[in-house]
């Protein structure tokens, strides 16, 4: 039962989040998504649903090296990467999509590299 109130109020947050969220295509959505193995970051484009970047810790150049992937170092590295690819796409000024997680930990670690590496949002 405790599990089903914690999937609905991660699910509460995120209908939160996103009813003032939405990615156009000059300021496209940063999507975080995390579980308990992987992190996952995309830039989405909402009006014309499309993913226009995404990096993640299953992806080889991002995980080497790495420990854990599921970790703050592991959070860091694919905020770097999509950084690093959205501006290879053309788009430096996002949104920033926590997806219902609190901005704390991995998702604070991913959006500070982001933003270092040249995102702005």
């Amino acid at each position: 039962m405790a599990k089903d109130n914690k999937k609905q109020r991660l699910q509460t947050r995120k209908k939160r989040v996103r009813a003032k969220i939405s990615g156009t295509p000059e300021r496209p959505r940063l999507s975080v998504y995390k579980s308990n193995a992987n992190i996952y970051a995309q830039v989405i484009d909402d009006v014309n649903g499309v993913t226009l970047a995404s990096a993640n810790t299953l992806q080889e150049d991002v995980a080497n090296g790495l420990e854990s992937k599921s970790n703050i170092e592991a959070a860091s590295k694919v905020g770097e990467a999509i950084a690093k690819r959205a501006i290879e796409a053309g788009i430096s000024e996002v949104a920033f999509d926590r997806n219902g997680n609190i901005y704390h930990g991995k998702v604070k670690a991913l959006a500070e590299a982001a933003r270092e590496a040249g995102l702005k949002f």
